[in-house]
């Protein structure tokens, strides 16, 4: 019997009330590794990580659906079973675009995406100055990408986002997030939820809808664990920086010492070897083992 797909199996965990998933944001297959291999079982592909790891940019609507689809169809397929949650910005034009966008996720092994009601050049979330279309333009967004998903017969779930609340206050972020759902979208995002009250409210107001939550620390949002997300009733919670922050820092920190010392001071245990195993190394060897090849038969480890 073959396998349910991902995003059969996001959807199936979403139709059940005691499910909850908490994904790491992920930006390339590296990060992508060292999530799965920490036990996770979802993971997100964040706009801004691959804004800054693609193309060395800000999170400032530079990334085109080409760039968005080939990064999520790399990472959906390091462990096709495991959802991967993607960001798909605007859906990168009109009615006609989304439903493009919604195609090529599905069809790249995209389990879940969200469509946000931002104009074309769009911008981080956690930024000021946010400019939006009108409610109708964002349902119509949703609409398509729900028929879209339609058409092909796909479990691909459809995250609506509004980024509504910094501009024009909760009640027009509300009556957003309804008429997205009448559209059909299948889970609500509030981006910048500002205070703990406020995300108990939204979920109070928009239940039994699913709602998910952008955990940015240092962002609009106050920091809340994933159990502490669960108990407020949220089903789903992404951190987007969870790998890109660490990497940062720690890259910094490396090539400050490489600079001061001639050498980067790497621990005993990161060597070649190491690294090549979080990357499915293993996996590769027995893979050639049992389709008879003998390339690999004296090992790979210098050390031996």
């Amino acid at each position: 019997m073959p396998l349910a797909s991902a995003a059969t199996s996001l959807r199936r965990s979403l139709e059940d009330p005691n499910a909850f998933i908490a994904a790491p944001g992920v930006y390339d297959g590296l990060s992508a590794r060292v999530a799965l291999e920490a036990g996770f079982d979802a993971l997100y592909m964040t706009g801004a990580g691959t804004a800054a790891s693609v193309h060395g940019q800000a999170d400032l609507g530079i990334c085109t659906l080409n760039d968005m689809r080939a990064n999520a169809e790399m990472l959906a397929n390091l462990a096709p079973t495991k959802p991967l949650i993607a960001d798909a910005d605007t859906g990168y034009g009109g009615p006609i675009m989304v439903a493009r966008t919604t195609e090529q996720y599905a069809r790249a092994g995209v389990a879940g995406f969200h469509i946000e009601d931002q104009v074309q050049t769009k911008r981080c979330g956690h930024l000021s100055g946010k400019l939006l279309v009108d409610q109708a333009t964002f349902t119509t967004r949703i609409r398509a990408a729900v028929q879209a998903r339609q058409r092909l017969e796909s479990d691909i779930v459809v995250i609506a986002r509004t980024d509504a609340l910094q501009s024009h206050g909760y009640a027009e972020s509300l009556a957003r997030l309804r008429a997205a759902r009448d559209a059909g979208a299948d889970v609500g995002f509030l981006e910048g939820i500002s205070s703990r009250d406020m995300a108990r409210q939204v979920v109070r107001d928009l239940a039994p809808w699913p709602l998910i939550l952008n955990m940015v620390e240092h962002g609009a949002t106050p920091s809340l664990s994933a159990a502490e997300a669960r108990e407020m009733g949220f089903r789903l919670i992404i951190f987007p920086f969870a790998t890109l922050g660490p990497a940062l820092t720690a890259m910094r920190e490396a090539l400050k010492k490489l600079k001061r010392d001639g050498l980067p001071g790497l621990d005993s245990e990161l060597t070649p070897q190491m690294l090549f195993r979080v990357c499915g190394l293993d996996d590769s060897l027995r893979l050639d083992a049992e389709a008879g090849g003998a390339a690999f038969e004296g090992g790979v480890d210098l050390r031996r």
